[in-house]
């Protein structure tokens, strides 16, 4: 048993020995950390493309987003969907899953890409109008008035020592204020070309949770890590919890699609607690079902029991060599017995088992205000070591200006 894990919350494992390498964020290859950009010019078409052809590109890539994923478009049923290619004189280069979502009663359409696309943005990002105005006229012939997209491309990265110095420092309110211990070429690049392309990004929601995605994430790296270093890294609270969790008889297991049904009486208290509206147990159902027939690894459930009881409940997702922490749910009555960081080390460790390479917390606010009631979520991430990474962010260009403006106007009167 590794120092760091506890036999009633997660057995060791066999990890294969892996070269370790930089972390990037999604989609982002080595090239669009460091290297110098590609200009060679391109000839750029897109067209649909079938979910076969769309999921084998994807099995292809080091990671993709799961928003990125065929299976996705089973998931958010309320939205028609469609996968796309980008063609380089015949050749697949890129994919999209677009989301169109109908204006009531008549067939106008907000396209909204989550998370994507997956393009060569190394290659992208010096013609960006040629790899993207295709994808404009498409979805224009679809009826969109708009299109919104946030490729999962890396701009930032502050260490966890930085963002805990910006936490105790009563000077800084912002992360994004914070000089980053590491900066993406690539990521800051793509973030002009957008400037001076026609795009734009809406600045009343603000940084982090104002996009509908978040721009800002905390991922923990793994790859050519031990599970007894990854567990070194953490604080000495995450330690002390894990370890508390273990003697107090936490034990989490792997749930199965019924087990929802546990987990999500669990989701709705927290819901209730931390103020939330929760998606209905369906919702979940219909995830499970969609994305566990694309890959039976897609999606796993756990469930951590105390006294016989669940008192936390977590969902995981891993596309390629990227795990994802999605949705989290904890009683209140058993939080002294420390059963989410319990399920969350166990996460952690069958993701290293099954050989990725980045574990992914989610979103942050950028908000580092004292007493802002999201501050307690970035120091609970921000525990397990690691770094907080800025994305470029969703981006917007208007097709119908008109209709987008009377969007905008239904919008507001919601």
């Amino acid at each position: 048993m590794p120092r760091g894990g506890p036999a009633a919350i997660s057995q060791q494992r066999p990890v294969g020995r892996r070269l370790p390498r930089q972390p990037r964020g999604i989609g982002d290859p080595p090239a669009c950390t460091d290297a110098g950009l590609d200009s060679t010019p391109v000839t750029i078409a897109v067209r649909p493309i079938s979910a076969d052809t769309h999921l084998a590109f994807v099995e292809e890539q080091p990671s993709v987003s799961f928003l990125q994923t065929p299976a996705w478009a089973g998931v958010k049923a309320e939205w028609h969907c469609e996968s796309v290619g980008w063609f380089d004189n015949g050749d697949l280069v890129g994919t999209a899953l677009v989301l169109y979502r109908q204006v009531p009663k008549v067939k106008r359409f907000l396209a909204y890409i989550p998370e994507g696309p997956v393009l060569p943005w190394d290659r992208a990002v010096t013609d960006l109008a040629a790899w993207l105005q295709p994808l404009l006229d498409h979805t224009k012939t679809k009826g969109a008035f708009a299109l919104k997209m946030g490729p999962a491309v890396a701009t930032r990265r502050w260490r966890a020592e930085t963002v805990k110095a910006a936490i105790a420092d009563d000077e800084v309110t912002r992360l994004g204020d914070v000089p980053a211990d590491d900066e993406m070429a690539t990521g800051l690049a793509l973030q002009e070309a957008f400037k001076k392309t026609g795009w734009h990004q809406d600045a009343s929601g603000g940084a982090g949770f104002g996009d509908v995605q978040p721009r800002y994430v905390y991922q923990l790296p793994l790859a050519g890590r031990t599970e007894d270093e990854v567990f070194a890294g953490f604080n000495q609270l995450w330690r002390r919890n894990v370890r508390k969790a273990e003697k107090s008889g936490v034990e989490v297991v792997a749930g199965t699609r019924d087990d929802l049904a546990l987990f999500h009486p669990v989701y709705v208290e927290t819901g209730e607690r931390d103020g939330f509206t929760p998606r209905g147990l369906s919702y979940f159902q219909r995830m499970w079902d969609a994305m566990n027939a694309e890959d039976p690894q897609r999606l796993r459930l756990y469930l951590a029991r105390h006294e016989g009881e669940v008192v936390a409940a977590t969902t995981l997702v891993t596309v390629g060599d990227h795990a994802w922490y999605s949705y989290g749910a904890s009683t209140t009555a058993s939080r002294n017995v420390r059963p989410s960081n319990a399920v969350q080390w166990r996460m952690i460790t069958d993701s290293m088992a099954s050989g990725c390479s980045v574990y992914d917390l989610r979103g942050i606010s950028d908000n580092l205000t004292a007493g802002d009631h999201l501050l307690g979520l970035v120091q609970f991430k921000v525990g397990t070591g690691g770094y907080a990474q800025e994305y470029v962010g969703e981006w917007d260009h208007v097709l119908r200006p008109m209709w987008n403006k009377a969007y905008d106007v239904y919008r507001s009167r919601r």
